[in-house]
Parts: C-alpha cells; structure tokens; sequence
C-alpha cells in the first residue's frame, strides 16, 4: 500500500523533503501558503548572495587600480539591484515548481495548512475553500520568520527587518545594523560595499565559532571603513527628524553611546513559524526554541515530524533543513539513512568570507581530546596573491596523532567553497595522510587547506619549521 505523507511547508527543508518521499514512492501532498522555496530561496540565502554579489564587484572596483585598471566613477542603480535580485528568485522559483510538477506523485496544494489529527491535515485554500487530507505521516517544516528585539522603539518607521531591506530600491546613506549573528554580519558587510556608511552594534560575534574570528572579523570590517561596536546591546531608538537615534549601552562598563543612521535593521535572529498549525491540541510539543523531536526528528505525537528551522535542534541552516528531510522520508519510507547529520558547514558571506565545520578550538579544550592545530596564511598563497585577497587563513584541527581531522576554520578568499574539502574529510573520519596523498592543482586556494593539513605532521612545504631555541 501506497503511504500517503503530507508536508506542511515548502522551503529547502520541505521541497526537498517531497522529491525524496516522491522518488522512494510515497505520495506525497506538498502545502505551502507562500511562494515555494522558503525563507531561503524567496527572502534569505538567494537574495543576500545575489546583493553580495553585487557587493563584490563595487568592491572590486574600488581596488581597480591596484591591478593596473582606471575604472573611473561608478554608482549603484538602486532600482536595478532590485530588479535583478528579483529575477534571480524567480528563475530558481520557477525551476524548483517545475522539478516538482515534474513527479506525478507530488501535489502541490496552496493553501494553509492546520493539523486536525495525526492522520489528518485541513487545509484552507487561497480560493476560501476547506480541503481535508487523509494521510500516514505529517512532514512539519514551516521554517522561521524574523525575530524582533524588545529594544524600546523597534515600531519607529525605518525600523526594518532582513525581509524588510530586501525590498528596498535605495541604498541608505547611513544603515545601522543590530546584531552580530550571520544575518546581521552578512547585511553589515554588503551594504557597506555597496555604498552605505555602516555602524554595527553587536553583544557578540558570531555564536559558536572561533575565538580567533570574532576578534579578528572587526578588524577586518573596519579596514572597510565599517564602524563597530561589540559587547554593547542596543537600549532605545528613537526619531529624531529625518534620522533615528540608537542608544546603546555597553555590557561589561557603564557606558552609553548614541548612533545616527536613516535605517535601523534588526538582525537579532529568527523564531520557529508554528502560527495556526494547532500543535496544542494535536498534542505535539514545542517553546519558543522550536518544536521538540527526538533524534530522528519525530515530534510527541507519533507519526508527526518536523525538520529545519522549526524544530528545536537549533541549527537554522538550509542544507540542513535538506539533509533532515532527506533523513525523514527515508525513515518513513523504511530506510536506515546513511547521511551525517552531526558535520555540517557553516557559511558567512562576509568580506572577507567566513565558514567552519566540525570543532572549534575552544570545543576541542573544553572536550579535554588532544589536539593538535595548523595554520595556513593566505598571505603565502599564490592564487590568494594574484586574487588581491591576501588577508586570513585556514586553520585545521586533528587528533593529535592524525588519525582523524577534527575541525576546519577559515576566514578568506572563497571560504565559503573551500570549506567542503573539510566536510568531507570530517564526514568521512579521514586522517591527514588521506589529505597529505591527495595532489592539489597549482595555483589553487585549495593548497591553503592542503598546506594547513600537512602542518599537522611536520611535512608542509610552504610552513617554516619552528625556530629552534637557542642554547
């Protein structure tokens, strides 16, 4: 008999989640009260990176002479960033509705979705109709939505959120950006590339990551011309004429500042997006972290699961909302899936670029495992050199006989990319011969992370040996 699943939501997480319950037979009833594609692809991952793209290049313009070009003036055509990030999204949109109008065994209903019972979705169509589905299992996977501060005044116009800015056609001339996690990071770095004066008020850099970045990435942000503030939570906005004012209020010494901007962006995270499913009286548990699952994402009802953002593992990445929906439907399909849920990259598109996957230094002390580390400047790197973007490096953890790659941090040229050599090697518990036998084409910024491996064991070309100390 054929199982009949529906899923609520069709981001990353739940589109992915249908194409897999699609291909291993089930039928498969995607809801999506939205545009398909999620937060990512319509108001997150896509939009940012297309402007970050944009970013790129004006950047890239403001260094033309040092590689012989006179670039002469240039602006930024508010309008046309708009149109072309709009265009980008509706392309990927449309591509992913036909990939799933492609499998006869998904429906796509929109409409939104309430659960009745586990057995049992209603779904209030966008024509007023009420439609009732029978089904197995119930696939959660509504996502986020932005997460306002209590700061005093967030209701001030020109207070806007992450979704907010993305439909802006104007660059403002001075942006405030509050918040030190990657939405905030990520908006703070490419308005500040694309003509905006930037002032950045963040408790803290980044959560989880390195030590060695968070103080280093505000070095890097001011070099750009970026005013930060860490260790400072904002108090109050207030209005002021045609400008808001933002007072701040530093945490570890009594001490106020006050900040002018034409905008203030809240980048203070996201909260899961549970509204209207009825989760209460189905009996399926949740807080404000998110709906509670256990390790195969399946809720306090039997048969209800609930992956990506929306869940309480905490880990608001896109890929993994995939990863989780692949896990899912396998499970219900009857299969033991074999994906590593626990190695998975982290990305910051910041300038200079920001990713790191499995244990930080500071994880690796705590955890009491003997390590050892490696680093790898991009200064020393020949493609980083001829790229203009010399500044950061790699550094690699391994157990401390270099049996197992344990973590890999880097901040730099292409990050971003080059952080999946030390996915895989982390996913696949490989040591540091598997990297050190493996050749890396030259020039490549792939030979920064091969040169950072073998400083593990004393066999890297381009690292200079330890100076010996004088007798």
């Amino acid at each position: 008999m054929t199982k009949a699943i529906a899923v609520i939501g069709a981001g990353p997480g739940g589109y992915v989640a249908a194409i897999r319950g699609a291909q291993l037979g089930a039928k498969v009833f995607l809801i999506e009260n939205r545009e398909v594609g999620g937060t990512c692809l319509n108001r997150g991952c896509i939009p940012t990176k297309t402007y970050y793209r944009t970013a790129e290049i004006m950047s890239n313009f403001r260094k033309a002479s040092e590689f012989g070009i006179e670039a002469g003036e240039f602006k930024l055509d508010g309008k046309k960033l708009l149109e072309r990030k709009n265009k980008v999204v509706s392309t990927l949109v449309k591509g992913i509705e036909q990939l799933i109008s492609s499998y006869n065994n998904i429906e796509l209903i929109r409409g939104t979705a309430s659960i009745k019972d586990k057995n049992t979705v209603i779904v209030k169509l966008f024509n007023g109709d009420i439609r009732e589905i029978k089904i197995d299992n119930i696939v959660i996977a509504t996502g986020s939505k932005p997460q306002m501060t209590e700061t005093k005044g967030v209701d001030q116009e020109g207070v806007i959120t992450s979704d907010d800015i993305l439909e802006m056609d104007k660059i403002p001339e001075t942006l405030i950006v509050i918040g030190g996690g990657v939405i905030g990071l990520e908006f703070a770095s490419i308005y500040q590339e694309l003509g905006s004066k930037v002032i950045l008020l963040a408790s803290r850099i980044l959560k989880n990551i390195d030590m060695e970045i968070s103080k280093r990435l505000p070095i890097f942000f001011k070099k750009r011309g970026m005013e930060v503030y860490v260790d400072i939570r904002a108090k109050e906005i207030v209005k002021e004429g045609d400008k808001l004012k933002v007072i701040a209020k530093f945490k570890n010494k009594d001490e106020e500042i006050e900040v002018y901007g034409d905008k203030v962006l809240i980048a203070s995270g996201r909260s899961p997006l549970v509204e209207g499913l009825n989760l209460e009286d189905v009996g399926v548990k949740y807080d404000e972290i998110g709906i509670h699952v256990d390790k195969d994402f399946m809720t306090s009802v039997e048969g209800i699961y609930a992956i990506g953002d929306v869940n309480n593992v905490g880990i608001q990445l896109a890929h993994v909302a995939s990863a989780q929906g692949v896990y899912v439907m396998e499970k219900i399909m009857g299969l033991e899936p074999d994906i590593n849920l626990d190695v998975y990259p982290n990305c910051v598109f910041t300038f200079p670029e920001v990713a790191y996957v499995g244990k930080t230094e500071e994880q690796l002390n705590k955890s009491g495992i003997d390590y050892k580390v490696s680093k790898f400047m991009f200064a020393a790197n020949g493609k980083a050199l001829t790229l203009g973007e010399s500044e950061g490096f790699i550094k690699v953890f391994s157990t401390h006989d270099g049996s197992k790659i344990l973590g890999v941090t880097i901040v730099g040229p292409h990050a971003n990319d080059l952080i999946h050599e030390g996915a895989i090697a982390i996913a696949n518990g490989l040591d540091v011969k598997s990297i050190e036998r493996t050749i890396h084409a030259h020039p490549t910024l792939s030979e920064a992370f091969y040169e950072a491996t073998l400083g593990l064991v004393g066999s890297a070309i381009h690292i200079a040996p330890p100076k010996k100390p004088r007798k």
